[in-house]
């Protein structure tokens, strides 16, 4: 049990969301193009790391004309802070990472992007073209979406 100074607040805690991946590399650029985030650049951690023989160049790709990790990578909103020794974001992220097994299940977390009635039909065709594929259409007394899958399938809500 923690316990804490009476009128404290205890400090919030940092998250990331993780979603596992055969391919994070190609997740990244189509969730970072999808929000509109920023890949995160890892690359001057990575030099270090091999520089250091603490990393196998083997578990290292280029991305984007820089070296990143072979196994996984982040997004991150534009405005949150990161720590540029390392590349790694210190606000909203999410972070692909390599699995070997296929989804074969309904998503148990999804993310639902919120453009509105009003910009909704141009989101649909922006992700779409970013490689989105709609599932169906949901229309109850509670409001209207559409459930789409991202390029390896993961469902998400577009309202």
């Amino acid at each position: 049990m923690t316990t804490q100074t009476p009128g404290s607040t205890p400090a919030p805690l940092h998250w990331k969301l993780v979603i596992d991946a055969a391919d994070p590399h190609t997740q990244a650029d189509f969730w970072a193009a999808a929000l509109h985030y920023t890949a995160e650049d890892n690359s001057a951690l990575i030099e270090r790391l091999l520089a250091a023989g603490a990393l196998a160049g083997e578990a290292t790709v280029e991305y984007h004309g820089r070296p990143a990790f072979r196994d996984l990578i982040a997004v991150r909103h534009p405005d949150d802070p990161y720590d540029p020794q390392t590349g790694t974001g210190l606000g909203r992220r999410l972070l692909f990472q390599r699995v070997p097994e296929p989804k074969t299940v309904k998503n148990r977390l999804h993310l639902d992007l919120h453009a509105g009635p009003e910009r909704r039909t141009a989101e649909l065709a922006r992700l779409q073209a970013l490689g989105a594929q709609v599932v169906r259409e949901v229309k109850e007394p509670g409001g209207e979406w559409l459930v789409l899958t991202d390029p390896e399938g993961n469902e998400f809500c577009l309202q």
